[in-house]
């Protein structure tokens, strides 16, 4: 359950600051009548991937076991690779997050409202599509019932309710350490999620070795037990991987860590900043200063 409210945490705090950037920029510029196309563009966003997770879950049932495998297997991969470029993308251009929303926001109040909605969805759409893929892959992989998807919507939650805090400068945190750990995390957590896609496709005959285990601590660690439920709902663990499985965890997790957590080089001096827009209220410049700056 809490690597699945990581997952609706971190993602969802992603989207909930670019709606914080978004309305915030709308408000300071004097574009408030704008904000109701601004939000049918994150309702669309929110509806296309609730449907996209909903076809995950409710298209995959009336087929066959080998065939549920290696379209589970193969999202599995597809999701760990989302993922991972989601958070070495946040890593690198969370600074300047603020400014390309501010951009693109510019752009599109110049073409009209529908370019408006669209840059909305496409903002808000990525991250909830990522989100939907990557939270079904480490559903089923938890395999706990519904704790699991309760655990993603507290995460979800959550999110919404730090970008609240956010937006009204009640709540200030450091956003780089918390994207920079939480990402970390995530990264243990797809390489799980990728371990259990490559054992769906050993099931699915696509890959060979499922019967050569790489270790069986199952006595030790029953799977039906409370430390055994932690840690696979935690961090996937399974008691009786095979090699392939083994290999696999190992070659993701600890070059993609390392060089998640390596320092980043310094990056080319900014541009000169544009003119400041018209002042706002402090509530408001709190919350959107609070969602950039410090990432």
């Amino acid at each position: 359950m809490f690597s699945n409210y990581l997952i609706g945490l971190r993602e969802g705090l992603e989207a909930s600051l670019v709606v914080c950037i978004l309305v915030a920029y709308l408000v300071k510029t004097g574009n408030k009548d704008k904000l109701a196309p601004l939000w049918a563009g994150v309702g669309l966003a929110a509806a296309v991937s609730l449907g996209f997770g909903a076809a995950l879950e409710f298209g995959t049932q009336e087929l066959t076991f080998q065939a549920q495998e290696a379209i589970g297997g193969s999202l599995s991969i597809i999701a760990v690779g989302l993922v991972t470029w989601m958070v070495f993308w946040m890593k690198r251009t969370a600074r300047h997050l603020k400014a390309e929303l501010h951009g693109k926001l510019d752009a599109a109040l110049a073409m009209g409202t529908g370019a408006l909605v669209f840059t909305a969805f496409l903002a808000v759409g990525r991250e909830g599509l990522e989100t939907s893929l990557f939270v079904w892959r480490s559903v089923k992989a938890a395999g706990d019932g519904a704790a699991p998807l309760v655990g993603v919507l507290l995460g979800i939650a959550s999110a919404i309710a730090l970008g609240w805090l956010f937006y009204r400068g009640a709540l200030k945190i450091n956003l780089a350490k918390f994207f920079k750990w939480t990402g970390g995390m995530l990264v243990v957590v797809a390489a799980g999620v990728l371990a259990y896609g490559v054992h769906d496709l050993q099931e699915a005959d696509f890959l060979p070795g499922l019967a050569n285990k790489a270790f069986d601590v199952s006595e030790s660690i029953p799977p039906d037990s409370w430390y055994g439920t932690l840690l696979k709902g935690t961090f996937n663990f399974q008691p009786d991987p095979t090699w392939l499985q083994a290999v696999v965890w190992v070659l993701y997790l600890v070059p993609t860590l390392f060089l998640f957590l390596a320092p980043q080089r310094p990056g080319r001096p900014a541009a000169p900043s544009a003119p400041a827009a018209p002042a706002a209220p402090a509530a408001t410049d709190a919350g959107t200063d609070v969602g950039t700056d410090r990432s």
